[in-house]
């Protein structure tokens, strides 16, 4: 452990401001770093055991991180993070822009659709959405209302794949262009409605659904086939049904799969 290092990496901890971002265990910075985060401070407990994680799951950043992350106490790393994740790792990345996160949901032609989650209340929720639309190659994640969805709690939940796609809060007149389609239980079969790659897919809460603003925007209305007396689905699984109706690269064959541009 080096002194100096590891002084200096508390200090950026402790003197982070809101334009940084917690990266939460190890996958999370994983995800960060590949997809150009820019990491300002990592610290672990246990490097060896950090390094031999990296060997075993992202040999492809083996040197990235043995290179960024500094060891520190692990009383000291309890400090920073109250809620040590398993794997010993933590770090702080700058938050992805606003000028940034709009210019690529606003860009058309649009190669695949924006979520948009209609005043989402949980935090875990909207990160774990976000992870999903991160794995099928989706543009981005819009939210509404007054949760943050770069929040550390959601950030946890995407594991840090928020840096894989464009995930940013607006209001409801602030939606980039394209055509909104919205889930409903009073809508059309999504089954019988194929879904164009511009297209904004909104969903609402789960207890309370789309608020009216955004459902008295929408081109068309959707729904998913649901068992009778069945009274809803998870908000992550009805987004990843949607999304795997429209068909991206999660749904394609390998052969015609294409990662996600950072």
């Amino acid at each position: 452990m080096n002194d100096a290092d590891a002084a200096l990496a508390v200090r950026r901890w402790r003197e982070a401001g809101p334009d940084l971002v917690v990266l939460d265990g190890f996958h999370a910075l994983k995800h960060a770093l590949r997809f150009g985060a820019d990491v300002r401070s990592a610290v672990t407990s246990d490097k060896d055991s950090v390094l031999a994680l990296a060997a075993e799951l992202a040999d492809d950043l083996t040197d990235a991180i043995k290179e960024s992350v500094v060891e520190i106490p692990a009383h000291v790393l309890r400090e920073l993070v109250p809620r040590v994740h398993a794997t010993q790792i933590a770090a702080l990345a700058v938050r992805r822009g606003r000028p940034t996160n709009l210019d690529a949901l606003s860009a058309l032609p649009r190669p695949s659709p924006v979520v948009v989650l209609d005043n989402p209340r949980n935090l875990g929720n909207v990160g774990a959405v976000v992870r999903l639309a991160a794995g099928f190659g989706a543009t981005g994640v819009i939210t509404t209302g007054d949760m943050d969805p770069w929040h550390a709690n959601a950030v946890r939940a995407g594991a840090g794949l928020h840096f894989a796609t464009a995930v940013e809060r607006l209001a409801p007149d602030e939606f980039p262009p394209g055509p909104l389609y919205a889930l409903d239980p009073e809508g059309d079969d999504i089954r019988s409605v194929p879904i164009p790659d511009d297209a904004l897919l909104a969903f609402g809460s789960e207890r309370h659904g789309l608020s009216a603003d955004v459902r008295s925007r929408a081109t068309k209305l959707l729904s998913l086939p649901m068992r009778p007396q069945v009274s809803s689905y998870n908000l992550a699984t009805s987004v990843a049904m949607t999304l795997f109706h429209w068909g991206g690269p999660a749904a394609a064959p390998e052969e015609q799969r294409t990662p996600p541009a950072p």
